[in-house]
């Protein structure tokens, strides 16, 4: 009997988990960057800042290289260093185009056939740096061509965060 309940409870556990991610409220989708320029955007990236999630929990030295596949997707190779494991930890997907590629919503998947928004908001006019936004308000980026960004493009990066529902107090800002 008590194999029967720990299973029941184990199973009750998971489900609920799968149910919150599934049912999480999503954010309508925000104003993305148009016109956007994809072959500026490509190349490195340095997460300045992020809101946590587990692939990303203790990592620093966090970046993204963005290039072309051959068959017109956008490959993502993100890695960091976890500092308790004392490893580089690297992670490779796929991104592809919401809709125009002239439009900076893009979806992207470092699992099979599951996709997760990735919505570029704010872009300087100079590709340095970018504010992305996820499917829903636990996923946020500041990411730039270099490991620091200046404060005037910060705050208003944070500004428009704030404005549109994000915990900015929650982004871990990411050591290099």
């Amino acid at each position: 009997m008590d194999k029967k309940k720990s299973l029941l409870l184990l199973a009750g556990v998971a489900l609920s988990a799968v149910a919150y991610n599934a049912f999480k409220p999503l954010i309508s989708r925000p104003d993305v960057v148009d016109p956007f320029d994809l072959d500026k955007y490509l190349g490195k990236w340095y997460e300045i800042a992020r809101l946590d999630f587990y692939w990303e929990k203790g990592l620093s030295q966090v970046s993204a290289e963005y290039s072309k596949n051959k068959n017109g997707t956008i490959r993502v190779n993100n890695q960091g260093y976890s500092e308790d494991k004392e490893r580089w930890k690297q992670s490779i997907g796929k991104a592809k185009f919401v809709n125009s590629p002239n439009e900076g919503a893009l979806k992207v998947s470092f699992f099979g056939p599951f996709y997760s928004g990735y919505n570029i908001v704010k872009i300087t006019s100079d590709y340095k740096y970018a504010l992305i936004f996820g499917d829903n308000l636990d996923y946020m980026w500041i990411l730039g061509r270099e490991r620091e960004i200046p404060d005037k493009i910060r705050n208003e990066f944070l500004t428009y965060a704030l404005q549109c529902g994000y915990k900015t107090g929650d982004l871990v800002w990411t050591k290099h």
